[in-house]
């Protein structure tokens, strides 16, 4: 079927934006006073990430911001999403700011004021000051009290110039990659401390949020990105009905309602009774978490199919989450994850844009007349450089052509959708999986450092210029 000749086409004001996190491009891990994070730690512990791959140097974002921006602003990006490092700022996670570590961050948001790109700050993308960890992290309530000091540092030290705040970033991971099947920093592989952890990281949030708007102008806008799953059950059975109401519950759920609507589901608390009876929960938490905010962000990759299990499936989990003998759902362990059909990612991510389009008007529904951005989506191929150096990734093209759709799909059904922020802005640090994934939208030759523009990002870059999505078979 031929390309529809009608162009798809964006509100004016919409933010054409790509993101990054610290630790995944910054580098400089003991410069100006940084202190390891759990992800240096992680890192350097054998066997936890791909090739003892690490972020040491990364792809060295901290000398080379200068050279970065601009290269977002030749493309014509219009906002930059990125992850303050914690340890950077306040290296013990206690205490006054390192004014080093937030001349750093002044320095990037300036130069990005500069070429009139908006900065989107996001507080916590996953790096935990190791000395918190030591203290038990997450788990631990005072992680959240620390968390609202450091958010009221960086409002009072950034506010006047960066109006888009996020709290966290992706809840879920920190929580239960971390805590519970512990292929993320940490580490741990403990299902208790995974849920005490997301119900501390919702009350950091709360807490944070709070800090902000004490400390910042009261144009800014707060929120938060959430990587909610869209499960979606393997047949209409009973049983696997059942099956995506403990995932939901489990990926969506503990964070949306608390933060949403000021409470958990009746069911979550049902389906974990095998694990906790959520004493940690006190009296007035729910209100402290429960703060109006301005902004949703959503990231979404791939839908999950799930179904139930007749016994208790063995071996490594195949959720998309990363190979652990230990599942990163708490008492889940009769709900098998299957691959979902089509095309996929270099990740093994099917690649379904009607998910993203689902996702939005859920939250359309669930969070009525509160902006949305997405704050994440891409895709990992394994791009190869031609022999004049140029890099063509036409699959790309083609990931984000029929997810931008999706989204403009969503706005004409009413979806208040005000930015899109590709992942990720440059290869970089993939997590566990070290170098091994490219995501990035400008391709980084590890050896040198050099950045090359793949046609994704030049296709991308008209997009952002002209607000219109060019063809996707035309780079």
């Amino acid at each position: 079927m031929p390309e529809s000749v009608t162009p798809v086409t964006f509100p004016p004001a919409f933010l054409w934006g790509a993101a990054t996190s610290a630790y995944q491009i910054e580098g400089a891990v003991r410069e100006d006073g940084r202190t390891p994070s759990i992800w240096d730690t992680f890192s350097h512990t054998p066997g936890k990430t791909a090739g003892g791959d690490h972020g040491d140097i990364a792809v060295d974002h901290f000398h080379r911001y200068r050279d970065d921006v601009q290269m977002m602003a030749d493309l014509g990006l219009t906002a930059y999403r990125f992850s303050v490092s914690w340890s950077r700022v306040q290296p013990t996670g206690r205490g006054p700011a390192v004014q080093r570590g937030l001349d750093f961050y002044r320095r990037l948001v300036d130069e990005l004021l500069a070429h009139n790109i908006k900065p989107s700050l996001t507080l916590y993308h996953w790096d935990l000051p190791q000395e918190l960890e030591d203290a038990g992290g997450w788990p631990e309530r005072e992680t959240a009290l620390r968390f609202a000091e450091y958010a009221q540092i960086m409002g009072e030290a950034l506010g006047d110039r960066v109006e888009q705040w996020t709290t966290l970033n992706e809840p879920w991971c920190s929580a239960f990659l971390g805590y519970a099947s512990g292929v993320h920093a940490p580490g741990r592989t403990e299902p208790l401390a995974s849920l005490r952890a997301a119900h501390h990281l919702n009350l950091a949030h709360g807490l944070a949020t709070s800090a902000l708007r004490a400390a910042m102008p009261a144009r800014n806008t707060v929120g938060v990105c959430l990587n909610s799953a869209v499960v979606r059950p393997l047949s209409q059975t009973p049983e696997d009905l059942a099956a995506v109401r403990k995932i939901d519950d489990l990926a969506n759920g503990v964070f949306h309602g608390p933060m949403l609507h000021g409470a958990y589901p009746e069911t979550l608390f049902a389906a974990t009774s095998s694990v906790t009876d959520w004493s940690f929960v006190l009296d007035g938490d729910l209100s402290l978490i429960n703060q109006p905010l301005d902004a949703l962000g959503l990231n979404y990759y791939t839908p999950a199919l799930v179904s139930a299990a007749e016994e208790k499936p063995s071996g490594p989990r195949a959720d998309g989450h990363g190979a652990s003998d230990f599942s990163p759902w708490p008492a889940a362990d009769e709900v098998l994850f299957h691959q979902s059909p089509g095309e996929r990612t270099e990740m093994g991510w099917s690649i379904d844009p009607t998910g993203l389009h689902d996702l939005i008007m859920r939250y359309t529904k669930e969070a009525p007349g509160l902006p949305i951005y997405v704050t994440e989506n891409g895709a990992a191929y394994d791009d190869k450089p031609e022999s004049d150096g140029s890099v063509h990734d036409p699959e790309r093209i083609a990931y984000l052509h029929g997810h931008l759709r999706a989204v403009r799909r969503a706005i004409a059904e009413g979806a208040d959708v005000r930015g899109y922020y590709l992942w990720s802005l440059m290869d970089n640090f993939e997590w566990a999986y070290g170098y091994s994934k490219r995501f990035g939208a400008v391709y980084v030759d590890y050896a040198t450092l050099t950045r090359t523009p793949k046609s994704s990002a030049l296709w991308y870059g008209r997009a952002a210029r002209s607000g219109a999505l060019p063809p996707a078979n035309g780079e």
